[in-house]
């Protein structure tokens, strides 16, 4: 069989395998490449393909399925056939599964567990989601020290593919504490002889259960492991995170932070409901509302100096616009280095003498172009030397505000994506009017 099947081939393929390139299919294509084929296929025709496949590939095909087709997916089969194909799922899918269900469903899908999955997803359930408990699967290779390399090999013959990764061996005592963990790599290429008590390295970098998922995903990155023990209070070991699982991470944090920072909620999808949208984005519109309101009463308390020149209003927007602009750029770049836990004690100062730095010599650069075109399309140098000086001002203003927002925010304990875009737009917006109108009301002699 070809190793680089098109989709189109592939489905095609499905559709008139025999039961032997049915096996192949399941040996050589990856099971997400298989869903977005059966996926392109009509309902009848996918459930007579889905019904070819053994319990061991439905498996791994319910745990690439997207968490809103899951149920769906299982429902097609029966009752005892649902059993196995739960029954081949690592338990941290089966969370992740149960978790997005409703407490009908859940139950439902919880009914047709084993005994032993049914006790490990419980206890999986009663750490909170966003934590290393709640995360970790608990199918991973533990052994005791005393073992030699060829009474582990045969272990892993009969029990590695039950585990997530078999990539580490985590050493253990009698009472299931951490003591440190080995490589495959070590015992492959260790005579049959040597005990693992010779090759375990105590210095094993570890999770505690209830540590949270960014912070898992910045000791990952710190490590660059492909899987990590995780503990409890007492160091007994409870499962493993799994570099699948903190790509994962990244992917909802990441999207967590640009949704925030737009004002619509973490879990709105595009695909998510009319309802579900105007409830995410209409609060932070309202509040919006609110500084909007903020700033125009700033404009109205110049409406004098405003109706005496009119060409204030044109320019106005322009001064409050482009330190907006400013002060995102400096407020994004901040709010990242706070997630990734770049801005630390040491190179606060320099920050913000650089946000500084990048304000003056942006202000200069834009209130000089913007003072020449006033010039020129209104005759008047006063009027140029206010709009340049406004601009220096408010651009200075903004980038020291997109810096000092998000970090106030973070100091206070609250999220900095969460409400520095609003903060930021309002400071930007009535410092702009402020600045430009009362400049232009104390040279309003020589302006008009």
């Amino acid at each position: 069989m070809k190793d680089d099947l098109s989709k189109e081939e592939l489905k095609n393929l499905l559709l008139h395998a025999t039961d032997q390139q049915l096996k192949d299919i399941i040996e050589y294509a990856h099971p997400v490449d298989i869903l977005e084929a059966i996926h392109q296929l009509d309902e009848q025709k996918a459930k007579e393909i889905l019904n070819r496949f053994p319990d061991e590939t439905l498996g791994r095909l319910m745990e690439e399925e997207d968490d809103e087709d899951r149920y769906v997916f299982l429902k097609q089969f029966s009752q005892d056939r649902q059993k196995e194909i739960l029954e081949e799922m690592s338990t941290d899918e089966i969370v992740d599964f149960v978790s997005s269900l409703n407490d009908e469903q859940g139950q439902e899908v919880l009914a047709n567990l084993n005994t032993e999955d049914l006790h490990d997803v419980q206890e999986l359930m009663q750490y909170d989601p966003d934590t290393a408990g709640g995360i970790m699967t608990t199918e991973f290779i533990s052994i005791r020290e005393n073992k030699t390399i060829l009474r582990t090999l045969e272990y892993l013959q009969d029990n590695g593919q039950d585990a997530e990764m078999a990539f580490y061996l985590y050493v253990i005592d009698k009472q299931d504490h951490l003591k440190g963990v080995v490589s495959v790599r070590d015992i492959i290429t260790n005579r049959f002889d040597v005990t693992i008590a010779e090759l375990t390295n105590p210095n094993v970098v570890s999770l505690n259960v209830h540590d949270d998922q960014e912070e898992i995903a910045k000791i990952f990155d710190k490590y660059d492991y492909i899987m990590l023990p995780v503990v409890d209070d007492d160091n007994v070991i409870k499962g493993v995170v799994t570099v699948d699982d903190v790509i994962d991470i990244i992917k909802e944090e990441t999207t967590e932070d640009m949704h925030l920072l737009a004002g619509v909620d973490s879990d709105e999808k595009v695909d998510g409901s009319l309802l579900e949208s105007v409830k995410s984005r209409l609060p932070w519109l309202c509040i919006n509302l609110i500084t909007c309101i903020l700033a125009a009463s700033v404009v109205n308390s110049f409406s004098n100096t405003i109706s005496t020149i009119v060409a204030l209003a044109a320019i106005n927007p322009i001064i409050a616009g482009m330190g907006g602009n400013a002060g995102t750029q400096s407020m994004t770049v901040v709010v990242r280095a706070i997630a990734l836990n770049e801005l630390t004690g040491e190179n606060t100062k320099k920050a913000l003498f650089k946000e500084l730095g990048t304000g003056i010599i942006s202000g200069l650069t834009i209130g000089i172009i913007v003072g020449i075109g006033c010039f020129i399309v209104y005759g008047n140098p006063y009027l140029g030397f206010v709009a340049s000086l406004s601009m220096l001002l408010n651009l200075i203003i903004a980038t020291c505000v997109g810096y000092l927002v998000p970090v106030v925010l973070t100091k206070l304990k609250i999220d900095p994506a969460l409400a520095s875009s609003i903060f930021v737009t309002t400071f930007t917006d009535c410092f702009g009017f402020f600045i430009f109108l009362s400049l232009a009301t104390l040279l309003l002699p020589y302006i008009i």
